[in-house]
């Protein structure tokens, strides 16, 4: 094999390498799982009812019951397709341990998904591994952000800073880098899903600083180590600081 031969087939692994992910995600979206339904019930702002079956929305996660949020989220969904048909796109696994399908849920070529975290009503959340739809999801997100609006709503408080967020570790430690005394009672931090760690009676002095770890959760982990995020709010729900790896 001629030099300019070598040449061209070292550029072309090379290329091959660099948009793996592109192969990797194009081939995920080409040869999905899906089955089409009419929603019958909306339970909340992630989970459905079709075809007699419960279904879990893939991608991400809306506030629970009694949290900021929750009502408009369910409304969101409500409006958008309930009683109607819509096309399911399962995932790499088709259902959770609650025997809940769990899929990307598409109404005239529409991902509702998607929809829900563009428009702030959910925050993205992938705790089996990121796939094809990940890089729309954090857009959307970064999207909402920009829009100031409903889950991405930023909080007027800044004093509150993270000094530190060690996932490997799982240590988080907030400072207070004003110098009046910040009162953070009824503020949370929660990761992409369900752990959330909400403060009672707490306030900081100027400078000073407080250290979570896992075991303040009641958990062995909070942050997964395939990626996650961090969320903090104050005691309104608004969104004080957020951050993702």
């Amino acid at each position: 094999m001629n030099r300019e031969k070598i040449i061209l087939l070292i550029l072309v692994i090379m290329a091959l390498i660099a948009n793996y992910s592109f192969f990797d995600n194009f081939l995920e979206k080409s040869y999905e799982d899906s089955e089409y339904g009419v929603v019958e019930r909306v339970i909340d702002g992630d989970t459905l009812v079709i075809n007699r079956t419960s279904v879990r929305l893939l991608g991400i996660n809306s506030p629970e019951k009694g949290e900021a949020g929750y009502a408009s989220a369910m409304n969101f969904l409500k409006d958008g397709v309930l009683e109607k048909e819509v096309k399911l796109v399962f995932g790499r696994e088709k259902y959770d341990l609650y025997k809940r399908k769990l899929a990307y849920v598409f109404i005239g070529g529409k991902n509702i998904n998607l929809e829900s975290v563009k428009n702030g009503y959910s925050n993205f959340y992938f705790p089996s591994g990121r796939d094809g739809y990940y890089v729309d999801f954090y857009d959307a997100w970064k999207n909402c952000m920009g829009k100031n609006i409903n889950l991405c709503e930023k909080s007027y408080e800044t004093c509150m800073i993270l000094s530190e967020w060690d996932f490997k570790n799982q240590r988080v430690v907030l400072e207070n880098s004003c110098s009046k005394e910040v009162n953070i009672t009824g503020w949370s931090l929660k990761d992409e899903g369900r752990k959330k760690y909400v403060f009672e009676d707490k306030s900081l002095n100027s400078g000073e600083k407080i250290i979570l770890t896992a075991k303040d959760w009641n958990e062995t982990y909070v942050w997964t180590f395939s990626g996650d995020s961090i969320f903090i709010r104050d005691n309104q729900g608004k969104l004080v600081y957020w951050d993702s790896y």
